[in-house]
C-alpha cells in the first residue's frame, strides 16, 4: 500500500483495539505483506509471544550486527523453541563491514557521531532495508516512554526513508504494564534486564542505566545524541 493510505483512518480502526488485536487487523488487511523486526527486547518479546500465540502471518525477522552479547542470541533461540517459529536472521554485508573495520578500526565508532553512525548503517540499517523490501507493513516495538524523542510518535505512521507504513502496537504501554505482561505470560527475556541494561543492542555501544537515568541513556553513553542508530529516521 502506498503513501496515499489514510494513516488517520486506521488509526481509528486501531485505537479501540487491544496490541493483539490490532496485530490481527494489521495482518487481515495486509495479509503476507506484514513483518516484524525483533531486537529480542522485552517489548520485541511481547509483540513475538502475541504473533506466535495467535498464528498470525506475520514475517518476524532479527538484524544480526556481529556484535551482540551472547546473552542477545540465546534468547534468539531460547525464542524460536519456545514458540515453535522460526526467526530470520539478516546480516550485514562481508564486504561492507571489511571496509567500514579498514577504514575506522574495529571500534572506531568511539571516535565520533559520524563513525558511530556509518558502523550502525552498515551493520543494521542496511539489512533492515534487504528486511523491509517488498513488504507493506513494519511492525515494531517502540513504546512512547522510552524517550522523548519518541513521545511524538504516533501508533501508525508512514515511514518515508523506507517507504513502508510502521505499527507501534506498544506505543501506549507503560514500562510496569510490559513487565506485568512478560510475567504473566512468562516470556523469556534476556537475562542482561536484570543487570541494569534497560535497552539492549550491540554489546560494546550498551552499558547498564544508572537510578533515574533516561531509559536510553545506557545507549551510545560517551556522545551527546538522540540516542537512535537511523532504524527509525523519519
Amino acid at each position: 500500500m502506498s503513501q496515499s493510505l489514510n494513516t488517520s483512518d486506521l488509526e481509528s480502526r486501531l485505537e479501540s483495539l487491544s496490541a493483539g488485536e490490532g496485530l490481527a487487523l494489521i495482518a487481515e488487511l495486509f495479509p503476507g505483506k506484514v513483518v516484524f523486526s525483533t531486537s529480542l527486547g522485552q517489548e520485541d518479546q511481547v509483540i513475538t509471544q502475541l504473533i506466535a500465540t495467535q498464528n498470525l502471518p506475520v514475517q518476524i525477522f532479527s538484524l544480526d550486527t556481529g556484535r551482540l552479547f551472547p546473552e542477545t542470541l540465546e534468547l534468539l533461540a531460547r525464542t524460536e523453541s519456545k514458540y515453535k517459529t522460526r526467526i530470520k536472521v539478516y546480516y550485514p554485508e562481508t564486504s561492507s563491514v571489511e571496509k567500514l573495520v579498514g577504514e575506522i578500526g574495529i571500534n572506531g565508532f568511539y571516535e565520533s557521531v559520524e563513525n558511530r553512525k556509518s558502523c550502525c548503517y552498515v551493520r543494521k540499517v542496511e539489512p533492515l532495508k534487504r528486511a523491509l523490501a517488498g513488504n507493506e507493513v513494519w511492525i515494531t516495538g517502540l513504546r512512547a516512554e522510552q524517550s522523548a524523542n519518541r513521545g511524538g510518535m504516533k501508533r501508525v505512521e508512514w515511514d518515508e526513508a523506507n517507504q513502508i507504513l510502521k505499527y507501534n502496537p506498544l506505543l501506549d504501554w507503560t514500562f510496569d504494564q510490559m513487565i506485568a505482561y512478560i510475567n504473566e505470560h512468562k516470556i523469556p527475556y534476556n537475562p542482561l534486564h536484570d543487570q541494569g541494561f534497560v535497552s539492549i543492542g550491540c554489546a560494546p555501544c550498551t552499558r547498564a542505566i544508572f537510578p533515574g537515568e533516561d531509559a536510553r541513556a545506557g545507549r551510545w553513553w560517551w556522545e551527546d545524541s538522540k540516542k537512535e542508530c537511523g532504524l527509525h529516521a523519519k
